[in-house]
C-alpha cells in the first residue's frame, strides 16, 4: 500500500524528527512547517528541512493533513492534551508519534476528535545528520495502530526505507527498556572503557579498542549469553581482584569530567555475567565475595548535578 503524498507538520526538529522530515519530503511528500525551540534544533532544520517554514504548534496544526510528533516521552502526552484543547485538529488528520515507549493510548485525546493515531519507532540512534538517512535503509521500525491503520503505518515505514514490526500497546515498555538497556548502556561502557585507556595515555583508545569490541557485538548477537568470555567465566578470581583495585583507583583518581563510575559498573555486570557462566560452586563463590565486598565504589556514587544537560 502506498501512502498518499500529504502535508506533513513536523513538531519537534530534534535528532529524529528533522531526519523523518526529510526522509518523507525526499518521498514527495510536502513539509507545511517544522516546530523548533533551541538554537541547535533550529540549524538542523534549516540544515535538513531547508525552506520550510519555523512555526508554533497552533499554526503547523491548522496547515498540516498529518503531524509528526517527535518530541521527548515525557512532553508527548502534554502536547498532545494541549492540541487536543484547542480544537485545532480536524477529524482525519493523521498523527505519528516517534517515540519507543509509548504507544497510541498517549495520543486518545486527539484519536477521540477524530484523527487516525499512529505509532512508529525506528530502532536506531540518531545522530540529527544527513548521514542518518542512509541509516534508515533497512532500519526495523515497531508500529502500534489500530487494525485499521497498520497498513498506514506499514507504508509509511517503507517511505522511510525501514522494516515494520508491529508491537501490541502494552509491550511498549519492555521493547523500549531492552532498546534503550542495549544502546544507551553500551555506550556508557565504551565511554568508561575508552577513559581508561585514555588515562594510560593510549592514542586514539576508539581505534584501538574497535576490533575488540565490534568483534564482540557481533559474537553477542549471534550467540547471547554463549559468547561470554573473560576472566568471570573463566573463574579467574585472581585477575577480578586486580581489576577492581585497578578500577577503584582509576575513579579515586577521576578528574574533571569522568565520572568515578566505573568500578560499581564493573561490579554490577560481573554480577550479571556471573550468573551466565555456569561455574562450579566453589569458583563462583569466590567471585561474587570479591563483587559483593564494600570497595572505593560502594558509596554514594558521583555527583548527579551534570546529569541535567539536555542530551
Amino acid at each position: 500500500m502506498s501512502a498518499p503524498r500529504l502535508g506533513i507538520g513536523v513538531i519537534g526538529a530534534g535528532r529524529v524528527g528533522a531526519v523523518l522530515g526529510a526522509a518523507l519530503r525526499a518521498e514527495g511528500h510536502g513539509i507545511t512547517g517544522a516546530y523548533a525551540v533551541s538554537d541547535a534544533s533550529r540549524a538542523r532544520a534549516q540544515e535538513l528541512l531547508p525552506g520550510v517554514p519555523l512555526l508554533d504548534v497552533p499554526a503547523i496544526v491548522e496547515r498540516s493533513e498529518m503531524l509528526l510528533l517527535a518530541v521527548p516521552d515525557d512532553q508527548l502526552g502534554p502536547l498532545v492534551s494541549g492540541i487536543a484543547t484547542t480544537g485545532l485538529a480536524p477529524g482525519g488528520q493523521l498523527v505519528v508519534h516517534t517515540s519507543g515507549s509509548h504507544g497510541i493510548g498517549v495520543l486518545a485525546p486527539l484519536a477521540r476528535a477524530g484523527c487516525a493515531t499512529l505509532a512508529i519507532h525506528p530502532a536506531m540512534t540518531f545522530t540529527g545528520t544527513r548521514d542518518d538517512l542512509a541509516r534508515l535503509v533497512g532500519c526495523p521500525m515497531a508500529i502500534t495502530a489500530e487494525q485499521a491503520f497498520l497498513p498506514v503505518a506499514a507504508a509509511l515505514v517503507v517511505e522511510l526505507g525501514g522494516e515494520a514490526t508491529v508491537l501490541p500497546e502494552g509491550d511498549r515498555p519492555l521493547y523500549h527498556a531492552a532498546l534503550a538497556h542495549g544502546a544507551n548502556h553500551l555506550m556508557v561502557l565504551v565511554d568508561q572503557a575508552l577513559d581508561a585507556l585514555s588515562r594510560l595515555g593510549i592514542d586514539n583508545p576508539g581505534a584501538y579498542l574497535r576490533p575488540l569490541l565490534e568483534a564482540a557485538l557481533d559474537e553477542s548477537l549471534r550467540r547471547g549469553s554463549a559468547a561470554l568470555t573473560g576472566p568471570v567465566v573463566r573463574g579467574d578470581a585472581g585477575t577480578v581482584a586486580a581489576h577492581l583495585e585497578a578500577l577503584g583507583d582509576l575513579d579515586a583518581t577521576a578528574v574533571r569530567g569522568a565520572r568515578g563510575d566505573t568500578a560499581a559498573t564493573y561490579r554490577a555486570l560481573a554480577r550479571a555475567a556471573l550468573a551466565r557462566a555456569g561455574l562450579a560452586p566453589e569458583a563462583a563463590h569466590a567471585i561474587q565475595q570479591l563483587l559483593d565486598a564494600a570497595g572505593p565504589d560502594a558509596g554514594e556514587g558521583p555527583d548527579q548535578d551534570a546529569a541535567t544537560e539536555d542530551r
